[in-house]
């Protein structure tokens, strides 16, 4: 598989992006040392999408899928693409609390640790429809690991789209998000016109 071995606080910087966002609470303290010199319309468009990969850690040709899924779909492009990435299981259970960044969700979906409505998924990428109830297996919930996790992410806000019960490592998606309870700074506007070309 593919790894992108940049560190993230540097892709940060590159991308203008607060780490608060991929749920680390560091801080760069080098300030980007860039020209000052006028962006082309299509260099914002490629920012707009690396920016949209990097926060969800999906590579170019799942987010070309998701971006042809989401044309498919009723509604505006734009607004579907970012409510497929929203509904990833990895970044579910990250939104839920249940692990500290997208990328150790991502692991703890691959790790089988998962269960989507009582049956065990590792599909990182798998899509939760709503009503769908996610929790943590049974026999993984009293490793220190959750513990540890459940402490950093205590006080994270649950988005309104999802219902978490942290003690018990389970929840359940209420319906699925519409873009205004979306909260990543990304233009999906830039994205479409970038894939529409």
């Amino acid at each position: 598989m593919a790894v992108n071995r940049v560190p993230v606080l540097k892709r940060c910087r590159s991308l203008g992006l607060d780490p608060v966002y991929l749920g680390i609470d560091k801080k760069s303290n080098r300030e980007l040392k860039r020209a000052n010199r006028k962006i082309s319309e299509y260099g914002l468009q490629l920012r707009e999408k690396q920016k949209a990969k990097f926060i969800y850690g999906v590579l170019e040709k799942p987010f070309r899928n998701y971006y042809e899924k989401a044309d498919r779909m009723k509604g505006q492009t734009g607004e579907n693409l970012m409510v497929l990435l929203e509904t990833r299981l990895d970044n579910v259970i990250f939104r839920m609390g249940f692990a500290r960044t997208r990328k150790e969700a991502r692991q703890i979906v691959d790790h089988k640790h998962v269960l989507v409505n009582g049956k065990q998924v590792s599909i990182p990428s798998y899509l939760v429809k709503a009503g769908d109830t996610v929790e943590i297996k049974e026999k993984c919930k009293s490793s220190q690991r959750y513990k540890d996790i459940l402490e950093v992410t205590g006080g994270r806000l649950v988005p309104e789209w999802l219902e978490a019960d942290q003690e018990a490592l389970k929840g359940t998606v209420k319906e699925l998000p519409k873009r205004d309870m979306i909260d990543v700074p990304v233009n999906e506007v830039l994205i479409v016109e970038l894939y529409s070309k």
